[in-house]
């Protein structure tokens, strides 16, 4: 049974920000805010952020606000970023690579534990406190380690199969970026797909707006 039952993926997916714009609050020395603050900060209204919060018991103090230093240990806690998971990452072409090298994995719930590729000239290549690995070690390696969560940075062709292979093996979860559904397959996975064309689209759009006659 989850953990937060009833509670709206629009809620969920907002939750990350609140977590990005208190721990900003936190870095400039500011440790108490009411959501009429915050909502300006964030461009919500004040309603709504105490709707967000109350749907994970709120948090805040009438006439006080909210103490920023326990709401981000209440939000980190929800969203589970203390746990750890053991991730891979299968295919180190450069989108595979950016996220490698760049993306703070233990800030944010997980630990990258593997690399993987099908190119000869990429194995052995060091990748942070990693090396990339064949893909063909793929179930050697999970025997050992346990990852619970792939991040996917290949074809969609090459998703399906990777897929077959890794959800036996104990995968659970799925970073996808390969824009094929794995929905569409397997019910009992989590799984969150990243679209980057869609959010560039969702970006013309909005210029479309501010360009209109």
């Amino acid at each position: 049974m989850p953990r937060y039952e009833g509670v709206s993926p629009s809620v969920v997916r907002r939750l990350p920000r609140y977590y990005r714009f208190l721990r900003e609050l936190l870095a400039k020395d500011v440790h108490r805010i009411s959501s009429r603050e915050l909502s300006q900060l964030m461009n919500l209204t004040a309603s709504q952020i105490r709707q967000d919060l109350n749907c994970f018991g709120g948090f805040g103090q009438q006439g006080y606000g909210y103490n920023v230093d326990a709401l981000i240990g209440e939000i980190s806690g929800i969203l589970g970023l203390e746990r750890g998971y053991r991730a891979i990452l299968i295919g180190a072409g450069n989108l595979g690579l950016a996220i490698a090298r760049h993306m703070s994995f233990e800030t944010k719930g997980f630990n990258l534990v593997g690399i993987f590729d099908k190119k000869r000239e990429l194995i052995g290549q060091p990748v942070r406190h990693l090396v990339i690995s064949d893909v063909n070690r793929l179930e050697n390696f999970c025997g050992v380690f346990s990852p619970q969560v792939a991040i996917l940075c290949i074809p969609p062709a090459a998703a399906k199969e990777i897929c077959e292979r890794l959800i036996p093996l104990g995968v659970r979860g799925f970073w996808n970026f390969s824009h094929y559904d794995l929905t569409l397959d397997y019910k009992d996975v989590a799984v969150e797909n990243v679209h980057l064309g869609d959010s560039l689209m969702t970006l013309c759009y909005h210029m479309s707006e501010l360009t209109e006659d």
